[in-house]
């Protein structure tokens, strides 16, 4: 067993996320709506982002903004890519430092997610939540690991120059399955206040999904239209944007299943997973479009 430190996030100072955070801002704070807050608190809450200035966060619905944060990070791995294959530096480092650039961006809360729900599943079901709230990491949590990573170093080297398409989609699918956890199961740890109960207290069911569903939407009406004619064919826009629709509901079913409900290990877990599969499909799916 090699003990590590648990994710950011579960030890901070953060009681309850749906409290008041402890910004200390020296200037006005404007007023705004809920739901902007609400954005604010998930870009806090889903990286390591400098904070928005000027507006509070909250933190009561922040889940259904995910998959636009995974969107910026997607991104900004895009960028990346971009900059340095422009700089003339081979496909297997670029892979490397973009797959290295997802972990810090997200304070490696995810990835925390994953170790810990592979530890928990490998426990058995009478001792699974003790193995997932334990601080250090076991045989299974680095096995774990150690194959998300390498399928999706494997992943963006078969995707080559298309893996700046792909890295965004990947993230905006992964960060729609916990969403469908959240709707459909339990919450492992009823009365617990972690930092990721307050996703079932002030959840809203199906309805945190609809400004995933309003982005997919324009992505798949606006974005092809216009680049059309650009790098990439619409054939590949298509496929590439709904490829990750069956895993961003499969895996966190087949989690939930398993587990008996879900806790915010599982969510973790299950985003991560589904990124990596979607990466696989589209490694596999756009070179032959």
């Amino acid at each position: 067993m090699v003990r590590r430190c648990s994710s950011v996030r579960r030890h901070q100072a953060v009681p309850d996320p749906t409290l008041d955070f402890a910004f200390a801002w020296s200037l006005e704070i404007l007023p705004a709506p809920s739901w902007l807050r609400d954005l604010a608190g998930a870009w806090v809450f889903y990286s390591v982002l400098p904070a928005w200035p000027l507006l509070k966060p909250r933190f009561e619905r922040i889940a259904r903004f995910a998959p636009w944060i995974g969107l910026v990070l997607g991104g900004l791995q895009s960028l990346l890519w971009l900059i340095l294959t422009g700089a003339n530096w081979p496909t297997a480092a670029v892979a490397l430092l973009v797959i290295g650039l997802g972990a810090w961006l997200t304070g490696g809360l995810h990835l925390d997610g994953l170790m810990d729900m592979a530890d928990g599943l490998a426990a058995g079901r009478e001792r699974c939540l003790q193995a997932m709230e334990d601080s250090r990491v076991g045989a299974s949590g680095v096995q774990a690991l150690l194959v998300v990573v390498l399928i999706q170093i494997a992943a963006l080297l078969r995707l080559g120059p298309l893996a700046p398409l792909a890295l965004p989609i990947a993230a905006f699918w992964g960060r729609c399955a916990p969403l469908w956890a959240m709707g459909r199961f339990c919450y492992l740890r009823e009365g617990c206040s972690g930092t990721a109960s307050f996703h079932r207290r002030y959840g809203q069911g199906w309805r945190e999904a609809l400004p995933a569903f309003l982005v997919l939407l324009v992505a798949l009406t606006v974005v092809p239209s216009f680049l059309m004619a650009g790098r990439f064919s619409q054939m590949t826009l298509m496929v590439g944007i709904v490829v990750g629709v069956l895993p961003a509901f499969f895996v966190p079913e087949v989690l939930g299943r398993r587990l008996g409900g879900h806790s915010g290990d599982s969510y973790g877990a299950s985003l991560v997973l589904v990124e990596t599969i979607t990466l696989l499909l589209l490694a596999v799916l756009l070179p032959a479009v």
